[in-house]
């Protein structure tokens, strides 16, 4: 769980960016699936709920700072 607690401490931006760099490597994860080079399949696992990980902390915080913003 020291994954979610190291996003958290992003801000937004971090966070965007995170995700955009775990979106990438997931991309290279499949296309070495794809030609047959992934020994390690779990991997492709793990990034997608890294990604999903880092998708909920952006969204709690993006409605956190509408909420903020709207008081």
């Amino acid at each position: 769980m020291t994954k979610a607690n190291d996003l958290r401490q992003k801000d937004v931006a971090g966070l965007e960016a995170e995700v955009k760099s775990l979106q990438k490597a997931h991309f290279g994860l499949r296309m070495q699936k794809a030609t047959q080079q992934l020994n390690n399949t779990a991997t492709l696992r793990s990034t997608r709920r890294d990604i999903a990980r880092a998708k909920t902390i952006l969204a709690q915080k993006r409605a956190e700072s509408a909420k903020t913003s709207k008081e």
